[in-house]
């Protein structure tokens, strides 16, 4: 496993809450996040790193998005 850096389109709140609402991909498919059923501190055990771990369903597909720092990434396979 690795990770996979993209591009993610968020919405910002007036108290600073980030949402992401869709994923951007390097050959130009985007995919709307359905709906985002949990928000929590955690570490990608797979690829490693930590920070905000927003888990989202995409598809009917559950899937885990983190934001580190500045940047978002998901856990691919190499």
């Amino acid at each position: 496993m690795g990770k996979k850096f993209i591009s993610v389109t968020a919405d910002f709140s007036a108290d600073g809450q980030v949402k992401p609402v869709r994923l951007n991909w390097e050959n130009g498919r985007r995919f709307e996040i359905d709906r985002i059923t949990d928000i929590r501190k955690a570490a990608s055990l797979k690829a490693g790193g930590i920070g905000l771990r927003y888990t989202c369903m995409i598809a009917g597909k559950q899937v885990y998005l983190y934001k580190d720092q500045d940047q978002w990434f998901m856990e691919v396979n190499d």
